[in-house]
C-alpha cells in the first residue's frame, strides 16, 4: 500500500519557559531561561540545586479539581498541553470518527512523585493509608487513557517509555499509525515530572547534573567548553498529527508535514553514548522522509550539556551530513528548559513545528565559550531568521535507545 502523508495540525505546551504554546514560544525565540533554585523541596544538601520548574501552574484551571487531585503532576502536565493541542487542532469528534483518532503519550519516569509521597504515608500509616487511585494515578499510560476519555477517542491507545526519547519514539510511531491506515488522527508526545528528591539524587549520584548553582540561568551550556552536566527539567509537549488530505478537505491549519521517522540502538553501553547510533538513527530518518542530507537546513539537537554527549552528537551529525554540515543551523532549547527527560521529545518537537511554521532558528543560550571540538553553527545567543525547507528532531536515551524525526514546510 502506498504510504499516507501525515501533517501536525495541532499544537500544546507546558514547559519551564510558559503554560501554553504562545507564551513558550516567544520566550524560547526570546532566548529566555527557565532555570532556577528548585522550590518543590529542599535541596540545600544536594550537589544540583537547580532546575527547570513549570512556574504558576494550577491544574484547577484545566481539569476537574477533583480527578486532577488523583493525578501524579506530569499526567496533569500530559492531559493539559493534549487539551490545547486537540483544541488547537479544531477537530470535532462524531460517532462516526471516533474510532479513528488515537492518542500515544508516553513518559520517561512517570509518577515518581505520588510513589514517594505515597510511601511515605505507607512508612507512616501501612497499608489503610494507601488511596485506591495511587495506581492509575502513577502509571504511565494514564495520560493517554486519560485523555482518550475526555475526548471520546477510540483509536489506538498507547503509551510509549524509552527514557529521553520517548517523547520522539511517541511521535514518530503515532505517524505510522497513520501512515499505514491503523488511525486518521493521533494525539502524540512526551511528558514528565520527575523534580523530586529521590529522581533528583539518583542523577546526581551519576554525576550527570550541572552543579553550577550560584548562577542557575546560565547552567545549561549546550557545546559551551565550560558545561559540566544537564539541568533536570519537567513539562508536556503535545501535537496533532493527522492525514492529509483529510486535514486538507476540513481546511485544517497546518504547521509542517512529518515525513521521516528513523530509530537505532547503540547496543554499546546503558548510559554513555556512541557515534554509530544516533548516525544510524538520523540517516534512518531521512531515508524515510526520502531526502538527502543536504536538503536539511535545521536541527533541533538532542543538546542536553553534558561533556561527552554533546561532543558525540557533534560528531554523529557531522558523520551524517558530510559535506552539507556547514549549511546547517544547529541549537539546543534545552538550554532554556533543561532536559524534560521523557518529555524533551514531545516539547522540542513542537518547538521544531514551529521553527519551520515561522521560518526562524531559536538560539542556544549560555554559549560563552564554544567548544573548540564542537565546531558547528549552534545559533549562539540570539534566535535568527533563516530558510527551514525540512528540520530534523533528535533525542537519544539511556539503554542507548535513539530517535528522529524529519519535519518539512508545506
Amino acid at each position: 500500500m502506498t504510504k499516507r502523508r501525515v501533517v501536525v495540525t495541532g499544537l500544546g505546551l507546558v514547559t519551564p519557559v510558559g503554560i501554553g504554546v504562545k507564551d513558550s514560544w516567544k520566550n524560547i525565540i526570546s532566548g529566555v531561561s527557565g532555570i532556577s533554585t528548585i522550590t518543590k523541596f529542599d535541596p540545600t544538601n544536594f550537589s544540583s540545586k537547580i532546575a527547570g520548574e513549570v512556574k504558576n501552574f494550577d491544574p484547577s484551571l484545566y481539569l476537574n479539581p477533583k480527578d486532577a487531585r488523583r493525578m501524579d503532576t506530569f499526567i496533569q502536565f500530559g492531559l493539559v498541553a493534549g487539551i490545547e493541542a486537540f483544541k488547537d487542532s479544531g477537530i470535532v469528534v462524531t460517532d462516526d470518527n471516533a474510532h479513528r483518532i488515537g492518542v500515544s503519550i508516553g513518559s520517561g519516569i512517570g509518577g515518581i512523585n505520588l510513589i514517594e509521597s505515597t510511601n511515605d504515608l505507607y512508612d507512616k500509616g501501612g497499608p489503610r493509608k494507601v488511596s485506591p487511585f495511587f495506581i492509575p494515578g502513577t502509571i504511565i499510560n494514564m495520560i493517554s487513557g486519560n485523555l482518550s476519555i475526555i475526548f471520546g477517542l477510540k483509536g489506538p491507545n498507547v503509551a510509549i517509555v524509552t527514557a529521553c526519547t520517548t517523547g520522539t519514539h511517541s511521535i514518530g510511531d503515532a505517524a505510522r499509525m497513520i501512515e499505514y491506515g491503523d488511525a486518521d488522527v493521533m494525539v502524540a508526545g512526551g511528558s514528565e515530572a520527575a523534580i523530586t528528591e529521590l529522581s533528583v539524587a539518583g542523577f546526581s549520584a551519576a554525576k550527570a547534573l550541572s552543579s553550577r548553582n550560584d548562577d542557575p540561568r546560565t547552567a545549561s551550556r549546550p557545546w559551551d567548553i565550560d558545561r559540566d552536566g544537564f539541568v533536570i527539567g519537567e513539562g508536556a509537549g503535545v501535537m496533532v498529527l493527522e492525514e492529509l488530505e483529510q486535514a486538507k478537505k476540513r481546511g485544517a491549519k497546518i504547521y509542517c508535514e512529518l515525513s521521516g521517522y528513523g530509530m537505532s540502538a547503540d547496543a554499546y553501553h546503558i548510559t554513555a553514548p556512541s557515534i554509530d547510533g544516533p548516525k544510524r538513527s538520523m540517516l534512518n530518518a531521512l531515508k524515510n522522509a526520502g531526502i538527502n542530507a543536504d536538503q536539511i537546513q535545521y536541527i533541533n539537537a538532542h543538546g542536553t550539556s553534558t561533556p561527552l554527549g554533546d561532543l558525540n552528537e557533534t560528531n554523529a551529525i557531522k558523520e551524517t551530513f558530510g559535506n552539507s554540515v556547514d549549511k546547517l543551523v544547529v541549537n539546543s532549547t534545552k538550554s532554556m528548559t533543561g532536559h524534560l527527560l521523557g518529555g524533551a521529545g514531545g516539547i522540542e518537537s513542537v518547538f521544531t513545528a514551529l521553527a519551520i511554521h515561522d521560518q526562524i532558528s531559536p538560539p542556544t543560550i549560555n554559549i560563552f565559550n564554544k567548544d573548540p571540538e564542537c565546531d558547528l553553527d549552534f545559533c549562539a545567543n540570539q534566535a535568527r531568521e533563516i530558510r527551514i525547507d525540512a528540520a530534523l528532531k533528535n533525542n537519544f536515551g539511556f539503554g542507548g535507545t535513539n530517535g528522529s524525526l524529519v519535519f518539512k514546510k508545506i
